[in-house]
């Protein structure tokens, strides 16, 4: 069952009702009696956190997920210093041990 917002628009008297969604809305106040209580427009109270979920997994495409997956690999190498650029440029060029070797 949602929780529904109700404000009193004479008294400003607030409470949070649990109701069914079949219920017909409250109009007296419990504060002042008076039939001024009107249900309020309010923010749904859940996030939907972790993966698999539209938001976080696939909104953005494919590069999403993968920056999702990279998000706790620290700030250094996002700001773009030098030590990134030289950390990327150090992989892409082949190890020593890569190149072939030119015996006789």
């Amino acid at each position: 069952m949602p929780i529904y917002a109700y404000r009193c628009q004479e008294c400003s008297f607030a409470k949070d009702v649990l109701q069914k969604v079949s219920d017909a809305p409250l109009t007296d106040c419990p504060s002042c009696g008076k039939s001024s209580f009107k249900k309020q427009l309010t923010a749904a109270g859940f996030q939907l956190k972790g993966t698999g979920w539209y938001v976080t997994d696939f909104k953005g495409g494919q590069n999403n997920a993968a920056s999702a997956s990279n998000k706790g690999a620290g700030s250094a190498s996002a700001s773009g210093t030098a030590a990134g650029a030289d950390s990327a440029a150090n992989s892409a060029a082949p190890a020593a041990s890569d190149a072939p070797s030119s015996a006789a």
